[in-house]
């Protein structure tokens, strides 16, 4: 099948050439037109309780709440001075004139101790705005902040909406900063790997086309179904990090099949039926991996799945149609412009010959044969040793502290708690339905009772609809507020009356529980389909199993390292952070499928040459061998090339943009190394033919089924050179 397509790639190259020109075109053009039509938001789940509360809230009271926060305060000055009083009054009266506010709610209008700051040289202001969606709301925010500024004192704005809107705003620059920091050191570090600039321009070629592609693909699938602004942060991550990864394996091939004797089309040829096989079955495996996300109820983690598996996809396809096309060109001028590198005179590596065992990476793997257990026990403990934090890995909620400590939404927040009598910007909602005045006072005296409560008011009354606030100290993630979400919903209602909690920590709640009840079952569809393609590929039912076990101890001790950092604060300072004692669920949960795919990339492209010498040999030991003396350096090479990619993550002013880059370079460094180098030979060595075990009816389904050549490509004479270490 492989070698078949390689023969149909390089007899059409032009015109899959002409069709990438076009993509490309389309992808410019029309692709990137998506930026202005996705969506921000999609945290909640829209059948949550929280959500529901959100909906009523407005159908029998209208729209309620604080969209923003505008907190004006002076050095000099009191809120009952002229000097305060005067420019804060006319900015609110101008508030009011303009179309996109709905209301303005002041201490001057509304004298209520919690809107002056206990020193009283600080009042702030709850502006609701007219727009129903969070889009509108982020865009009224854009065109109200000029007029939010009290002349002779200093503004600061926070609320839901400037916060949200200075996350999405600092994550784009953060995302746009790493992909221009990564690029030149890309193509350095290819040059370095390649040799040459003319090989070494081929994976940012395949990577300037997979995102142009999945920009493409996004945008279609936004004319069915919303996507969210986030989907792109994952096309630019996992595109340019996978295309980069195929190009390396594909064009490695290609160039050892070159160095073995063969002519452009057979080197093709040859080189789809073994690299081009990987390429499909990695691609598969990753795009079902982020597809995972998309049993989750929450817009963005969807959209983040859905821009994943267009990135990938499209990624494989590129080095699967467009890559080879272009090779059947360049034929062995991807050899051309050459970089003289001194160190590399008389060096080897590549594709062993026949029998041939040298190299330091068989050296490696014939010291880990010779001592599995010795290197499986040392390993696994090693590893384990870093997993153990994330036994006690924390989750919480979203807020404010992801930001800067300079970021004005997160001084809002923080001196609103600090400053203000039993203050917060995001109070708890209880809508109560259905009762008079006499039965909803009683049952605010028992919320009221609630421990760490400090305050219940009812902020809006319409027939039998009734709003109550709910005050507490600290932050919406923190324990105290969630445990007076439990406490009143727990609360038995009025006779006769439906209550519902609502609320940025009652949707923090119900976020946890909502990504805690799928996370088992995003689990399991990784692990079946990670299963069932690897057997497909190898047709072994050993080594799938194996590879899943491989991947969860090292996402384990990537966990395990980001609790000891993000969650308990360690190199808090040095990586510029604020520790809050949890971890975000979400993060986690991307990671976990970013991570699983990956390392499973890395194990399908070792096992694809391990099987070849299987095959070729019958001898397990030697097959072991010579299958990582051929993939060492590439996979330790795509392994360099994609911490560069997410490097840049680290650097970020957002701490959960920190926390993946962080952890991503953690799991590729274990996987590429620990893993991949020494556990997985140590495995092998021990189960010896155990390795390729599958009882007859499965082995009848893979004969029948399996992703593999049914013949082989011709053969070649042996040429111990190789191009990719020249």
């Amino acid at each position: 099948m492989f070698a078949w397509w390689g023969r149909v790639v390089v007899r059409f190259r032009w015109a899959v050439l002409a069709a990438a020109l076009v993509l490309v075109a389309v992808g410019a053009t029309w692709g990137a037109g998506v930026f202005g039509q996705l969506t921000g938001g999609g945290f909640d789940d829209p059948a949550s309780e929280s959500s529901r509360a959100v909906e009523r809230i407005t159908a029998e009271l209208g729209p309620q709440g604080a969209d923003l926060v505008v907190l004006w305060s002076s050095d000099a000055t009191t809120v009952d001075q002229p000097a305060f009083r005067d420019p804060v009054a006319a900015t609110v009266a101008g508030l009011r004139g303009r179309a996109e506010v709905t209301s303005v709610v002041s201490w001057y209008d509304t004298p209520a101790p919690g809107l002056v700051s206990t020193d009283r040289r600080a009042t702030y202001a709850a502006v609701q705005l007219r727009a129903s969606d969070e889009d509108g709301k982020a865009e009224a925010y854009e065109a109200l902040r000029p007029a939010l500024d009290a002349p002779g004192l200093r503004t600061e704005v926070g609320g839901t909406v400037a916060f949200l809107h200075e996350a999405n705003t600092r994550t784009t620059e953060d995302i746009t900063r790493a992909e221009i920091l990564s690029m030149p050191v890309l193509l350095v570090l290819l040059v370095l790997i390649f040799g040459g600039l003319v090989a070494a321009a081929t994976p940012l070629l395949v990577g300037g086309l997979a995102i142009l592609g999945a920009l493409v693909a996004v945008r279609l699938v936004n004319l069915v179904t919303d996507v969210s602004i986030f989907a792109i942060n994952i096309i630019t991550l996992i595109g340019l990090g996978m295309a980069v990864d195929y190009a390396l394996f594909v064009v490695s091939r290609f160039r050892e099949e070159l160095a073995a004797g063969h002519d452009t089309a057979a080197a093709i040829r040859r080189t789809m039926a073994t690299a081009g096989r990987t390429v499909l079955v990695s691609g598969l495996t990753i795009a079902l991996a982020m597809g995972s996300l998309l049993i989750f109820p929450q817009a963005f983690l969807r959209s983040m799945g859905l821009g994943g598996m267009a990135a990938v996809l499209v990624a494989m396809l590129a080095a699967l149609t467009v890559l080879p096309a272009l090779l059947a060109v360049l034929g062995r001028r991807i050899d051309a412009v050459r970089v003289p590198m001194p160190w590399r005179r008389g060096a080897r590596g590549g594709r062993p010959a026949a029998g041939e065992t040298g190299g330091a990476w068989a050296r490696i793997a014939r010291s880990v044969m010779r001592r599995p257990v010795r290197y499986l026990v040392g390993v696994v403990l090693l590893l384990g040793l870093l997993a153990v934090p994330s036994l006690r890995m924390e989750f919480g909620g979203f807020d404010e502290r992801v930001l800067p400590a300079d970021a004005a939404p997160r001084v809002v927040s923080e001196r609103i708690a600090d400053e203000f009598p039993g203050g917060t910007v995001a109070p708890i909602d209880v809508l109560v339905s259905g009762a008079d005045p006499t039965r909803v006072q009683g049952f605010a005296d028992r919320i009221a009772a609630v421990p760490g409560v400090t305050g219940v008011r009812v902020v809006a009354n319409r027939d039998a609809s009734t709003l109550l606030t709910v005050g507490y100290p600290g932050e919406p993630t923190g324990d105290v507020a969630q445990d007076i979400v439990r406490a009143v919903r727990a609360l038995p209602a009025p006779d006769g009356s439906e209550v519902l909690v609502g609320g940025r920590p009652a949707a923090d709640r119900d976020l946890l529980d909502s990504l805690g009840d799928r996370l088992p079952w995003m689990a399991l569809l990784m692990a079946a389909a990670t299963l069932v393609l690897l057997f497909l590929a190898f047709g072994s039912v050993v080594l799938p199993v194996k590879a899943v076990l491989m991947n969860v101890i090292s996402i384990g001790a990537s966990f395990g390292v980001v609790v000891w950092i993000f969650q308990d604060g360690n190199f808090a300072d040095l990586l510029g952070f604020t520790a809050t004692g949890f971890i975000e669920p979400s993060n986690p949960i991307l990671m976990l499928a970013l991570l699983f795919g990956l390392a499973t990339d890395y194990e399908v492209f070792l096992l694809s040459r391990v099987r070849e010498e299987w095959d070729r040999t019958g001898d397990n030991t030697a097959a072991v061998t010579a299958g990582l003396q051929a993939t060492g350096r590439i996979i330790t090479a795509a392994a360099l090339l994609l911490i560069i990619v997410v490097a840049g993550f680290a650097t970020g002013s957002m701490s959960y943009i920190k926390l993946i880059g962080v952890g991503m370079i953690v799991a590729i460094v274990v996987d590429a190394t620990l893993v991949r180098a020494l556990l997985v030979p140590a495995t092998m060595r021990l189960l010896g033919r155990w390795n390729w075990w599958a009882p007859g009816p499965l082995g009848r389904v893979y004969r029948r089924y399996g992703i593999r050549e049914t013949t082989e490509p011709e053969p070649a004479p042996r040429h111990p050179a190789s191009l990719l270490a020249r």
